[in-house]
């Protein structure tokens, strides 16, 4: 028998080495200073990039907090034990502490609260996402554009731009959406307009520093054209920027939703978004704490996660602030 135990903890022991082998060889072959192939050089580059963002632990809170945003608005039908709109019995289950029944208490039409928190992640990720897809590409074309060409066409574009830097984000946001009207597609809508320009001020200055770069001034003399060269060279030049800016971003956008919902101006009851749920359960915030204190703990914790992921990405991918 003993015999028996050695021999397997020898067997064990034969295959830990073997693994570590293993993964010291794809350790040195991703590190490698002459990478034989493309894949072999991108790999490379990611797993550097990757294991320089996992020695920044709050980075890493950051990314955990964002992929648990991720993750509850996935399977929020699963997770939530009942309807985020429907409410139960008014005279029984109304205005209900945090208990093993409803975790995060009810609000003051007999809702659950957590299960109006899971479903208010679809909507607090849907704004971010739509945001992001809609801001970005106009910073960059606006940037790009206006720092390739120079001239009259960056005069006219920039200070387009900074008629829209002068104003506070969240009182301009009020401006589009009162002349649209209430509701979620107008709030996106409205944030989506007031977004794009400090993404348009990062590709510009980008633009500017590589514009007349010799690999640049040699695909100009190939023929490329002038579309070409700033969609095919100088927009993945500017990506990484921008992500990062856009990034740090997402936490004011939020924050910029949530004041139009607790507005009035953003999603409509009884949609679950937690801006609006903070503006119902502040009358009752000296009795029924919970039920405005809950989306606020909900929106802070959110914007504290971009901020510390933004804040990772920017400590990797920049390389004015590395060490």
């Amino acid at each position: 028998m003993t015999m028996r135990n050695n021999t397997d903890a020898a067997g064990a022991d034969v295959a830990q080495a073997e693994t570590a082998c293993v993964n010291e060889t794809w350790r040195a072959w991703l590190l490698s200073d002459q990478p034989h192939s493309r894949t072999q050089a991108r790999l490379g580059c990611f797993y550097r990039t990757w294991a320089a963002f996992l020695e920044n632990r709050l980075a890493v809170f950051g990314l955990a907090i964002v992929l648990g945003l991720v993750l509850m608005a996935t399977f929020a039908d699963v997770l939530a034990p009942t309807s985020p709109v429907v409410g139960g019995d008014l005279r029984t289950e109304r205005l209900l502490p945090p208990s093993a029944a409803h975790w995060f208490g009810t609000d003051d039409q007999a809702r659950d609260l957590f299960s109006r928190i899971v479903h208010g992640a679809r909507l607090t990720l849907l704004v971010v996402a739509l945001v992001a897809l809609i801001a970005t590409p106009i910073g960059l074309l606006v940037g790009t554009v206006a720092g390739y060409f120079g001239g009259l066409i960056d005069q006219a574009l920039m200070r387009v731009t900074d008629i829209f830097l002068a104003f506070p984000r969240l009182i301009l946001a009020l401006a589009f959406v009162a002349a649209l009207g209430p509701g979620i597609e107008n709030a996106i809508l409205a944030i989506a307009i007031t977004s794009w320009p400090p993404y348009a001020r990062i590709a510009r200055a980008e633009t500017l520093t590589i514009r007349n770069a010799d690999y640049i001034n040699a695909v100009r003399l190939q023929g490329a054209s002038s579309l070409r060269i700033i969609w095919g060279h100088i927009v993945p030049l500017c990506i990484s920027s921008v992500i990062i800016r856009v990034t740090l971003d997402m936490a004011g956008i939020i924050l910029t939703a949530a004041g139009l919902g607790f507005l009035g101006l953003g999603a409509q009851p009884p949609l679950p978004e937690w801006g609006a749920m903070v503006a119902s359960g502040r009358r009752y915030l000296i009795d029924y704490w919970w039920v405005a204190t809950v989306p606020g703990i909900a929106i802070f914790v959110v914007s504290l996660g971009f901020n510390l992921l933004g804040d990772g990405l920017r400590d990797v991918f920049d390389p004015k602030a590395q060490k």
